[in-house]
């Protein structure tokens, strides 16, 4: 079998509330540039439309976006309402709110509770949508997330959002969440070579309650938003070598190898890439392997 006829639905599926996906998504930052943000040049549009209706041709049917995802002349929304709309079926689309920036690309103050509703109603407008299918509330440093999860509560009664979320949390902003409406994922940094005992409890609380936890810059790592990381640890090359694969792409299939409940979004504007972190999902782990890389990971704590 080669990468490109490997479908996202190797890599299983998991309910986002009562919306099913395959635990391989897709990421959408890097559509816009050759950086996150507004640090790099501008992606080529065709290549990224490009890249999202192959996505969805090998079966992604998970895709993370913002409303704060553009470049100087990309905006991820507006990439994915273009490439995809009509919008299929089964496609879950989920977003984040919180986070703030202007027209310039400079970072605001983060939103307050009552600002958060025309954070929603522009991506509603940015993708073309009546409601929201997953809204995340990233926390921007705030101790309590009540006031603001409360808000975005209030905007699922309205019907503009169907299923609530929550980003950059502790356990504690978790339960916290949890008195105040269901949650169906939460969307962490977390890394095969970043040790995080909160993030572990964060994973763990997840798969107790049946909710999705979904790292990001799984792939990139300590890079973070510069892009993948070439910094790899010999165990990750090891087990890379007798796959026959890339590093990446062992990065993947460990974030997958954490729990059922585990979703991967890893985001490319490469068609390449795009196949290989596909076909990642397909990847199987000895539990030497995976030992070898969890024990690699607790040293570098």
């Amino acid at each position: 079998m080669t990468t490109e006829t490997i479908t996202a639905e190797a890599s299983g599926t998991w309910k986002l509330g009562d919306l099913p996906v395959h635990r391989l998504g897709f990421g959408a930052m890097r559509l816009t540039g050759s950086a996150a943000f507004h640090l790099g040049t501008p992606s080529d549009r065709e290549r990224s439309l490009a890249v999202l209706r192959k996505a969805v041709e090998l079966g992604v049917n998970h895709i993370d976006t913002a409303a704060f995802y553009f470049s100087s002349l990309r905006s991820a929304n507006e990439l994915i309402n273009t490439a995809l709309s009509p919008y299929p079926d089964d496609l879950v689309i989920a977003t984040k709110v919180g986070p703030y920036r202007d027209y310039h690309g400079e970072w605001g103050t983060a939103a307050r509770p009552d600002q958060l509703r025309g954070h929603v109603e522009e991506n509603l407008r940015q993708l073309g949508r009546d409601h929201l299918d997953v809204v995340h509330l990233r926390r921007m440093r705030q101790d309590s997330i009540a006031e603001h999860f409360g808000a975005l509560a209030e905007l699922r009664e309205a019907g503009l959002i169907r299923h609530l979320a929550i980003s950059s949390v502790e356990p504690r902003h978790l339960a916290e969440a949890l008195e105040i409406a269901p949650v169906v994922s939460v969307q962490n940094r977390y890394a095969v070579d970043r040790p995080d005992p909160e993030g572990d409890e964060v994973l763990r609380l997840c798969g107790e309650h049946g909710i999705a936890f979904v790292p990001f810059y799984a792939v990139a790592g300590e890079a973070g938003e510069a892009g993948s990381t070439t910094a790899h640890d010999e165990a990750v090359l090891s087990v890379a070598r007798a796959h026959g694969v890339s590093p990446a792409q062992i990065r993947i299939a460990w974030t997958l190898h954490q729990g059922p409940h585990v979703l991967a979004i890893p985001g490319t504007g490469n068609p390449r890439h795009l196949a290989e972190n596909v076909a990642a999902g397909a990847l199987r782990l000895t539990d030497e392997e995976r030992a070898r890389l969890d024990e690699a990971r607790a040293r570098r704590g």
